[in-house]
């Protein structure tokens, strides 16, 4: 059965900011540009969230971990991410879409897909647009980004990751179907490493082999997915751009270069995660309906424990509270327990934060948060996260 490649009705751009947290960190600070620079965890167990295009001349990318990443690049410069002022660089590349088109999709903090198609009247084509937009966001932010044009989101993200970096790639329905054909079949979104394990046992190792499979074979292997999948294959993807995508969760977790032994020194590390995702909830404008700990132990034994607030909240306090008495009971319950890893989240509602710690006049939760995108999430610290670790 053939296959018509995907319409051109639609214009949707994918845009994805380059090496985002290690570009903030050469904006913010000049001696950076132009050296590698890795951001991430920075101990023994920690692993590279983001690295510049120069330390990726080395081998070092995201999810490396950065022992290895520092056995590949030794002169790099290792740094802690700054959350709170990612999101601040965030909420302004955010503004800079919206002034394109209401139709935002936001991925993540540095990545969004966003549905021009009405736009076109008053902007000019696609391409247009994904010019003045990158400039728009580098007048606004002083860094680089990478804009997919195609006329759905798969196309879309595959062209800005060709496109990458400090590019505009545009991929047109006429040739999609062969560009497609000689990508792995695990770059399609609906494949995942199972998915892949059972094409590839049947021969189909790309997504041409995809394109040209006998119908009845894909069935066998893939039952009432089979056909969404050869069209993925064929450059049709008919995904809305979902507006208002927002995060279920806040959290901020880590891993320790030693196995925490002791309650003291876990509080105290709760307390600095609780303050680290205490920033991006409040940015958010929401609540945390539920606290929930994520526990790991040595070797990879992972438990969690949460528990609803009543009422919901924005306050640090009120937060580590709940957090603490949940640490405490699983720590008692257990035989001489060890931490590898120590994470704590929030569930979120809607409501308007509150007011932290201090009077309501003095409003310190926007000072903390400002001094803390700044000069890191230890710029501030309250005196329960400076307990030293065991």
């Amino acid at each position: 059965m053939a296959v018509s490649p995907p319409s051109a009705e639609r214009a949707i751009l994918h845009v994805d900011m380059d090496a985002f947290y290690a570009a903030v960190e050469q904006h913010d600070n000049p001696a950076l540009r132009g050296r590698p620079v890795i951001v991430g965890g920075t101990g023994r167990r920690g692993v590279v969230a983001t690295a510049s295009y120069e330390a990726r001349a080395f081998g070092v990318g995201s999810a490396l971990p950065t022992a290895i990443a520092r056995q590949r690049c030794p002169d790099g410069v290792y740094l802690a991410p700054r959350m709170a002022r990612y999101a601040q660089v965030s909420a302004q590349i955010f503004e800079v879409f919206r002034s394109f088109t209401p139709q935002v999709e936001g991925l993540s903090l540095d990545e969004a897909f966003l549905d021009v198609s009405a736009s076109r009247r008053l902007l000019g084509t696609p391409m247009a647009m994904a010019a003045a937009l990158k400039e728009q966001i580098r007048h606004r932010t002083g860094l680089a980004c990478t804009v997919g044009v195609a006329a759905n989101k798969l196309l879309a993200k595959l062209a800005s990751g060709l496109g990458k970096p400090d590019g505009i790639m545009q991929i047109s329905p006429e040739e999609a179907v062969e560009l497609l054909a000689g990508l792995p079949v695990d770059k399609l979104w609906m494949v995942g490493e199972k998915t892949a394990t059972r094409l590839q046992t049947a021969g189909i190792h790309r997504i041409g082999d995809l394109q040209r499979a006998v119908p009845a074979l894909l069935s066998r292997i893939l039952g009432n997915r089979a056909e969404p999948l050869r069209r993925l294959a064929m450059g049709i993807d008919e995904r809305p751009v979902v507006v208002n995508r927002e995060e279920k969760s806040i959290g901020a977790e880590e891993t320790f270069d030693r196995d925490i032994d002791s309650l003291d020194a876990a509080l105290a590390m709760l307390m600095r995660l609780t303050e680290r995702a205490v920033v991006r909830l409040r940015d958010s404008n929401h609540l945390a309906a539920v606290v929930q700990l994520k526990l790991r132990q040595p070797p990879f034994v992972t438990h969690t424990r949460q528990r609803q607030m009543r009422p919901p909240s924005a306050e640090t306090g009120t937060l580590y509270a709940c957090g603490r008495e949940l640490l405490e009971q699983w720590w008692q319950a257990q035989n001489e327990p060890a931490l590898r890893l120590l994470g704590v989240s929030f569930e979120l509602t809607e409501g308007q934060p509150q007011d932290d710690l201090f009077s309501a006049q003095r409003k310190p939760s926007g000072v903390e948060d400002q001094i803390r995108a700044r000069f890191g999430d230890r710029g501030l610290v309250r005196a329960r996260g400076l307990a030293k670790d065991s």
